[in-house]
């Protein structure tokens, strides 16, 4: 597997109180940001998300809890652009990974498919449509 992007995303609270945080702790603004997502460019193909707790909410329940009753899980999500998802994804689940929403195309442009590792961070495989 090669992983050609990986995005850092925090489920944050206040979206707006993090954005304005992150901004003043990195010293840039972010790349954009819309109601649901922040991104900031971290370096070469890593970016960091910020994205509210209800937004990640309608992927991963009822697999996973809410994060604002998960008691620390999950509290961060690994996405990873890979060349081929099927592949990625299936051998994450040979590993051991909880499934977590099976592979489907988002309405952000994206194929992914999403897992948990046992600490239940989540872990997603995607690819652009």
């Amino acid at each position: 597997m090669r992983i050609n992007q990986t995005h850092f995303i925090l489920y944050v609270s206040n979206q707006s109180q993090s954005k304005d945080f992150y901004e003043a702790l990195l010293g840039y603004e972010p790349l954009y940001s819309v109601p649901g997502m922040t991104e900031f460019w971290l370096t070469g193909n890593t970016k960091l998300g910020l994205m509210p707790n209800d937004g990640i909410a309608k992927i991963i329940t009822p697999a996973l809890p809410h994060p604002q009753q998960a008691n620390g899980t999950p509290r961060c999500e690994l996405y990873w652009y890979v060349d081929d998802v099927e592949q990625a994804f299936k051998y994450a689940l040979q590993c051991g990974a909880t499934l977590v929403s099976a592979i489907a195309e988002r309405n952000w442009g994206d194929l992914a498919g999403y897992v948990a590792d046992d600490d239940g961070h989540v872990i997603a495989f995607a690819q652009k449509l």
